[in-house]
């Protein structure tokens, strides 16, 4: 799933970022930013025309992203994969 799919005040768990070539620089920003595999994500809004941008929570901190960035980030089928494999 990818995490525009995310239900508003649904959380999840991020298993990967899908990059669009070797030298992506936005899937490389993501995963600075702390968009890593194993960290956990809730989806708190998405924006009032189709959705774009959305508003998602890692930790205690919020970020907006475009829908073409959001869709990049690919969740885990099963969230309670994270606690299991730590």
């Amino acid at each position: 799933m990818r995490l525009t799919q995310l239900s508003v005040a649904s959380h999840s768990v991020i298993d990967h970022i899908e990059p669009l070539g070797p030298d992506d620089v936005i899937a490389r920003r993501l995963g600075e930013l702390g968009f890593v595999p194993g960290e956990p994500v809730r989806m708190i809004a998405h924006g009032p025309l189709g959705g774009d941008p959305v508003a998602v929570e890692i930790g205690f901190t919020r970020f907006a992203l475009r829908q073409a960035e959001a869709d990049r980030v690919i969740l885990r089928s099963d969230p309670g994969e994270r606690l299991a494999a730590e």
